[in-house]
């Protein structure tokens, strides 16, 4: 049975609570969720584009994750192709102190 897209106000994978930071942790923390917000940080890209700066995601997966980011307003299919939204840019600008944290980390644990 397939997952249903993470919801604030609904229980997701890890809470019963519905607390919607859970809901985006459940969202973020799917395969190719993150690589996604990330390559879209530029120029809109189309999905051959995606796929291609993603790597080796699957074409069902990326449509997948596309579906998902699309119903829940960080992405959007625009004339030139996939680009973040407003939210999707926040979200952005929010992960980049957690991947300086994370390098500092790395850094400690001398890996």
């Amino acid at each position: 049975m397939p997952r249903t897209i993470p919801r604030p106000g609904r229980p997701v994978r890890g809470s019963t609570t519905g607390r919607p930071v859970m809901a985006l942790i459940d969202l973020i923390g799917r395969r190719w969720v993150l690589r996604v917000v990330w390559e879209l940080r530029g120029a809109p890209l189309t999905f051959r584009a995606l796929q291609s700066a993603c790597g080796d995601v699957s074409p069902s997966v990326l449509n997948q994750r596309l579906a998902e980011l699309r119903a829940r307003a960080l992405v959007a299919l625009q004339a030139d192709g996939y680009v973040l939204t407003a939210l999707g840019r926040e979200l952005l600008a929010l992960l980049l102190p957690l991947t300086r944290w994370a390098d500092k980390w790395a850094k400690a644990l001398g890996d």
